[in-house]
């Protein structure tokens, strides 16, 4: 593993290693036995905004003996129109990885290639694969560890993003039940359900459907970074698939509520709902610290 580009590139096993390398580093944290960044400089370079991902590789990146540099892309020459691949030639010669948070998945690929650094994906708009894993670690200590295999696991909302795609591959490679659920047009295309190629995957309009006996129940928001002037049109289609306490009487006995945040409450979810799986949803935020110095260390180590 060279990159964390997308969760579509990894394989079942190297989730799974993956997700080891994270229990073993949250329960070692304070006293890490191996510092693999020690007198390396990671940078970040983001073009959209971020609190969980920011801090989360910033405090990850300096407990595994490295030094974290923020670059927004207003504040480098990316933001006057430089090419992503001039900038990735520059920093390959100076730094040792990149953390890079942007609209376009293809610039993320461009610039692994050109830098020849070890490159992660922070977000784009394709895929949020760091997102996933901190997800699959907080399932792992609820349920136990492999515990996904086989459960349901529902995503309502706007499906066709960047999460309900890293959580469809996810699916095929761990061989858990994944239902989608939102309005038709937010629904994900014929040509990825046939990319993904997944009998365990199924899609629905029907919110309900979709919670009946889910374990895990995630949402996200409506209107994702850089998508604000289709608030208002989104949102009514939206509503019939908030996560609150009704829909949540067709999931399983013992289920979990998960949501990505920032969490616009009201819509698509409600504040009871949200207050009362709170230990969940910032376990889960916690987590990011967890599963991005797993990435880090096995980047660093291999």
């Amino acid at each position: 593993m060279k990159n964390l580009l997308s969760i579509e590139e990894l394989s079942g096993d190297q989730i799974k290693e993956l997700l080891a390398i994270a229990h073993r580093l949250k329960h070692e944290r304070g006293a890490h036995r191996e510092q693999p960044l020690a007198g390396q400089t990671w940078v970040l370079i983001f073009a959209k905004s971020s609190t969980r991902t920011r801090v989360s590789f910033e405090v990850g990146i300096s407990e595994l003996g490295g030094s974290p540099m923020f670059l927004s892309t207003r504040d480098i020459q990316l933001g006057r129109g430089e090419p992503i691949k001039d900038t990735a030639r520059v920093l390959g010669r100076m730094i040792h990885g990149a953390i890079i948070r942007t609209y376009e998945q293809q610039d993320i690929i461009d610039f692994a290639d050109y830098s020849k650094l070890p490159t992660i994906n922070a977000l784009t708009d394709l895929e949020h694969p760091c997102q996933i894993l901190a997800d699959l670690l907080t399932i792992e200590e609820i349920y136990g560890v492999g515990s996904y295999k086989g459960m349901k696991i529902a995503f309502l909302g706007d499906v066709d993003n960047n999460m309900g795609r890293s959580w469809m591959w996810a699916a095929k490679h761990l061989g858990f039940q994944l239902c989608l659920a939102g309005p038709r047009a937010a629904l994900p295309s014929e040509a990825t359900l046939a990319a993904i190629n997944y009998d365990g995957l199924t899609c629905t309009t029907d919110a309900a459907e979709a919670v009946r006996d889910a374990v895990v129940i995630n949402t996200d928001t409506w209107i994702s970074m850089g998508q604000e002037s289709e608030k208002g049109s989104k949102e009514q289609a939206f509503f019939p698939y908030q996560v609150n306490a009704e829909l949540l009487r067709h999931a399983a006995a013992k289920h979990s509520v998960f949501h990505c945040l920032p969490a616009y409450r009201g819509y698509e979810i409600t504040d009871d709902v949200l207050e009362g799986h709170a230990d969940c949803i910032f376990q889960e935020a916690e987590n990011r610290l967890h599963a991005q110095k797993a990435i880090l260390y096995k980047l660093a180590t291999q």
